[in-house]
């Protein structure tokens, strides 16, 4: 089996990384910094830095109008998402504590993209079942509890339209997958990744990216 993991990477190659991706503009890197100062406890739920050109690179290339995100914190995804829709595209964004997604208002505000993002304050799984269960969604994001990831993308799949792309965050779980013994979180991990795996209906890629990212195009 031919190893590719021969490159470890160190905080000089991951500054490197960050140095040669798009950077991050004002009002993202205020989000950040916001996030990491008035959450301290809480600021890992937050989206690494690199995931958010990532993420706009995705929007733009799949052409996406219409993107769900489940689990929007303090909105530095969302943020990234929004600013690459076209204007009369619609983010709907995901979560349950207005504390928290107050950040995120602030910030879409500033960056003028408020307008495209729709804020649903609810459990997802009931923002997911109400919405068309026709294929109708060009993008989603998942990066919320871990237990609830296979029913969230049991809502979420039949939604995609054809070569629609979910891209799905923490899939490596600190390294806790290869644990036979897991437990909590990192077993629902498991059992999601199983079942993405086993899903003919995606094509799915998973990646060293963060903490791990699965990519999934919808194929019909």
């Amino acid at each position: 089996m031919t190893k590719g993991n021969t490159t470890k990477i160190t905080d000089e190659l991951y500054a490197y990384m960050l140095a040669h991706n798009p950077p991050l503009d004002a009002v993202q890197r205020e989000l950040v910094e916001t996030t990491y100062a008035r959450l301290p406890d809480h600021a890992g739920m937050q989206s690494a830095e690199e995931q958010a050109p990532l993420l706009a690179f995705l929007v733009r290339l799949a052409g996406a109008r219409h993107v769900v995100e489940v689990g929007t914190f303090t909105g530095f995804s969302a943020l990234a998402m929004a600013q690459a829709l076209p204007d009369d595209g619609r983010l709907i964004a995901c979560d349950i504590s207005e504390e928290w997604t107050a950040y995120g208002r602030e910030a879409w505000t500033k960056a003028g993209v408020a307008h495209k993002v729709d804020l649903r304050i609810a459990p997802a799984l009931d923002t997911l079942r109400a919405m068309p269960t026709e294929p109708h969604i060009d993008f989603a994001y998942l990066d919320a509890d871990k237990d609830n990831y296979i029913a969230y993308w049991e809502e979420l799949v039949p939604r995609m339209r054809q070569n629609g792309l979910i891209a799905v965050d923490n899939v490596l779980f600190h390294g806790e997958v290869v644990d036979p013994a897991a437990t909590g979180p990192a077993a629902g991990i498991q059992r999601f990744n199983e079942h993405v795996r086993r899903d003919e209906r995606m094509d799915s890629v998973m990646l060293i990216v963060a903490d791990g990212l699965t990519l999934s195009r919808k194929r019909r």
